[in-house]
């Protein structure tokens, strides 16, 4: 490799490092919240800080704890839901197809754009 093929891949990765500290600290910023929809009704609002563990309609149990969301209990026959990993991040969901129960994470930030238009 020559001295200026070193320059480039030390000037990607140093880029590459901005772009990943940026994101990171912006993910890092404002209260997430967990909301529940049914059949596509929204069923109720959480704070993701909040352990609570929230009944849906006799169906589905949701625990929420240590800043993570999880679907203990569910009375659909595959389970899907309930062997899905934890979830905690904005924009993560969890989905019970059977029961139409939606799970989603949200920042409280409202930008008006999604992240493909910004």
């Amino acid at each position: 490799m020559k001295k200026n093929d070193w320059f480039l891949a030390a000037g990607i990765l140093i880029a590459a490092a901005v772009i990943l500290l940026i994101q990171l600290m912006g993910a890092a910023r404002g209260e997430l919240t967990v909301s529940v929809t049914v059949d596509g009704v929204l069923y109720g609002t959480y704070s993701l800080a909040e352990d609570i563990q929230v009944d849906i309609n006799e169906t589905n149990r949701l625990i929420i704890e240590d800043e993570s969301v999880r679907m203990e209990w569910a009375d659909c026959p595959d389970q899907v839901c309930v062997n899905h990993v934890s979830i905690s991040r904005d924009g993560e969901s969890i989905i019970c197809l059977p029961n139409r129960v939606v799970v989603s994470i949200n920042g409280t930030e409202s930008a008006g754009l999604d992240g493909i238009a910004q």
